[in-house]
């Protein structure tokens, strides 16, 4: 209990007034408990009375105490003794009194009783409070009892005043906002009624500068200002105004100064102008029409009174969303004449249709029907775009071991044949030299395991047979070896590498790419369609291609995947995309290039003819 004594609250209740009186809405809940346990006191003549609640450990904890305890709490010693009834009186929901002794440090304090009623219902309970009384009556006992236990009756009343006092206090700011709403619709003119709104709110929340800006490309312009029927906007307030009125149509949010230290909303703008033009405290709140922020209200008022409850601030919000359409309409109409005018042009050029000027509504005619024909009959819509065959599956034949080339036997663009064309061969001197110094020292183990195998020395003869294997493994590595260095084809293809006849004797390292083979029936075409068409190709469209050797002859082609990624070729943004060869002429080779038109179903004459221009102009006028 000596933790709990912590939460007690710092003023004297003593001087409170009666708990039956009317709670206010300023009033702290500390402060009502305090003064409820002091009348509870004086009713039931108990000597002192705390208020507990179950803790996070489940251990009572001190909300309010009286008499009030001081410094030092000692007042409240006997509080550790209420901890088992308070446990009771929670579980059971019922009053619990406990007969006290003579306490020890006070021999001459008469016995009396300790009494924890209950404050909430039976299914929840909230609370207990607990008496110290000093009588010996059980009569009075019983009438004290009688007294504390409305104490959760008292609470309960004290809750539902507060609840009434918020609810009359939003009414209130309901019926201030209809007010400054309907005063804002009273006058014709704009500025009238940008002023009106202005001097409603400074006046309602006593403020000492109220200023209206509305957006103007991206910029603010203020246009009203409480209680100033003129104003430059060449004056530093005005141009500071408006710079916190941008910052907060930037962010679209309401900008508050000073604000806590945990928000989110920048206010650097609104700190400068408060201590430039202040001290003050600033309130900028955006004000939105259709769904966008036009305009903004910057409220100003003493630094001691800031704009830290949540109501005014959404009393303001409710205030500005409501006026934005009035003062967008009174906006528009008090536009300058040639923007009406214009306004006025447009409704009149749908009128013009009369008998005057036939020659040239012929030709009008005659144009009109020409563009419904061609935007009513269709035509085939082809997507061109340049391709080149590439193998889609490839071999490459490397160097087994270091050593030199020895010879080439095919050339770039040479047909080979899986297993059967011998691509070249290595130099295998040093292996085959290896090889026999290795075949030399396997017959001397074979001698030394004979001679020990005839003397009965079967230790030695083991060993010379382990040593035996040993140069039998390193023999076979090396004829492998012998054996790789005749380099073969892997599978049927062309040949794709450099021509290595020129590098005959050059060394080779283990794993140089010697030979690169394409395969026969991997060949894919890969097309180079252009951005502006990509969002009309997909997987599976046929097409034809024609290439740069043979341009009578066109082959099928299945569309097969589409790269997601656009490359930069010839000074074009390119997409790659690789298409499956229907049938493939003998003539087909690896990095052969042409045409290629991919059918991307039918469209319109007129949108075959235009959609090209049409593409360019949205681009350029951003349409």
């Amino acid at each position: 209990m000596a933790e709990s004594q912590e939460r007690i609250p710092t003023q004297n209740p003593d001087q409170a007034g009666s708990a039956s009186q009317p709670a206010s809405p300023q009033e702290q809940p500390g402060t009502f408990l305090n003064r409820l346990l002091a009348d509870q006191c004086r009713q039931a003549k108990a000597d002192s009375a705390v208020i507990l609640r179950p803790g996070p450990d489940g251990r009572p904890e001190l909300l309010a105490a009286h008499p009030f305890p001081g410094n030092n709490g000692s007042a409240l010693n006997w509080v550790s003794k209420a901890e088992k009834p308070f446990q009771k009186v929670m579980a059971t929901g019922r009053t619990v009194v406990v007969r006290q002794g003579r306490s020890s440090d006070d021999e001459s304090r008469a016995q009396g009783y300790l009494m924890v009623v209950p404050i909430g219902t039976p299914e929840r309970m909230r609370a207990a409070a607990a008496f110290r009384i000093q009588t010996a009556s059980r009569g009075q006992l019983a009438l004290c009892q009688a007294r504390l236990e409305p104490t959760a009756l008292l609470l309960d009343r004290h809750e539902l005043q507060l609840t009434a006092n918020g609810h009359m206090a939003a009414n209130n700011r309901l019926r201030k906002v209809l007010e400054v709403l309907d005063a804002v619709n009273r006058p014709a003119r704009f500025l009238e009624a940008a002023m009106v709104l202005c001097n409603e709110l400074a006046t309602w929340l006593g403020c000492s500068r109220v200023s209206l800006g509305f957006l103007q490309g991206r910029c603010v312009h203020v246009k009203a200002m409480s209680h100033s029927d003129t104003f430059s906007r060449r004056m530093q307030v005005v141009q500071s105004i408006e710079t916190v009125m941008e910052e907060c149509l930037d962010q679209d949010l309401e900008v508050l100064h000073p604000a806590a230290d945990t928000a989110m909303v920048a206010s650097r703008c609104a700190a400068e102008h408060a201590e430039r033009h202040g001290p003050t405290a600033v309130l900028s709140v955006p004000v939105r029409h259709d769904g966008a922020p036009t305009a903004a209200v910057t409220l100003e008022r003493p630094l001691n009174t800031p704009f830290d409850r949540m109501e005014e601030i959404e009393a303001v919000r409710l205030i500005c969303d409501l006026c934005a359409p009035r003062l967008s309409d009174l906006g528009r109409q008090d536009r300058w004449l040639g923007a009406r005018l214009m306004e006025e042009l447009r409704r009149l050029a749908g009128r013009l249709i009369g008998h005057e000027h036939t020659g040239v509504k012929l030709i009008a005619l005659a144009t009109g029907i020409a563009l419904m024909l061609l935007a009513t009959m269709n035509g085939a819509y082809r997507i061109d775009a340049p391709f080149t065959l590439k193998a889609q599956h490839r071999q490459v034949v490397a160097a087994p071991f270091d050593t030199f080339s020895k010879t080439v036997r095919v050339e770039p663009g040479d047909r080979v044949q899986d297993g059967q064309t011998v691509l070249g061969t290595l130099d295998t001197v040093e292996l085959r030299l290896q090889l026999a110094a290795l075949m030399a020292e396997q017959l001397g183990y074979r001698k030394q395991m004979t001679a020990a195998m005839r003397d009965q020395k079967t230790a030695e003869a083991h060993i010379a047979e382990a040593q035996i294997q040993e140069v039998e493994a390193r023999i076979g590595l090396i004829q492998s070896r012998i054996d790789q260095a005749r380099l073969v084809a892997p599978i049927d293809g062309w040949v794709v590498s450099e021509d290595r006849k020129q590098k005959i004797g050059a060394p080779v390292e283990t794993g140089e790419i010697l030979f690169e083979i394409a395969g026969i029936d991997s060949l894919r075409a890969e097309l180079y369609v252009p951005e502006t068409a990509i969002a009309d190709l997909s997987v599976g469209q046929e097409g034809r291609l024609a290439a740069v050797g043979h341009p009578d002859q066109k082959v099928g082609l299945v569309i097969e995947r589409i790269y997601p990624i656009a490359e930069v070729i010839d000074n074009r943004n390119v997409f790659r995309v690789r298409a499956r060869i229907l049938e493939q002429p003998e003539w087909m080779r690896p990095g052969m290039e042409g045409e290629a038109k991919i059918s991307a179903g039918r469209k319109t004459w007129l949108w075959l003819a235009t959609h090209r221009l049409v593409d360019w102009v949205r681009m350029k006028l951003w349409l």
